[in-house]
């Protein structure tokens, strides 16, 4: 099993999540966040004032995947998440050793 994370553009999240539940990915975690990579952030003007703007908003997104799903779900992130621009995202996989459902103790792949 693989865990995928990504942190992606707000405006996109609803196309990563229809384009993951189109391939039956059931189950992700979807967290609000703040953060910047690359672009720091940008100045705005307001009342003829000019401010920083350091952190963006960004959503982060967790999906645990078995390793035949990998590939597929990645591929779905990347291509209902790009725009081309800077900010687009990262996604980071990590290997899971277990899951296991709490409700009836299932374990391994079918608790997911």
């Amino acid at each position: 099993m693989q865990k995928i994370e990504a942190v992606i553009q707000p405006s996109k999240l609803d196309a990563v999540k229809d384009a993951l539940v189109e391939i039956g990915v059931e189950g992700m975690t979807i967290t609000e966040a703040r953060g910047h990579g690359r672009q720091k952030g940008h100045t705005e003007f307001y009342r003829g004032r000019e401010y920083s703007v350091d952190l963006l908003p960004k959503v982060k997104l967790e999906v645990v995947v078995t390793d035949e799903m990998l590939d597929k779900a990645i591929l779905a992130i990347t291509s209902a998440a790009r725009t081309g621009m800077i900010g687009d995202g990262k996604i980071f996989i990590s290997k899971i050793d277990e899951a296991i459902r709490i409700r009836n103790d299932e374990r391994g792949e079918i608790a997911l």
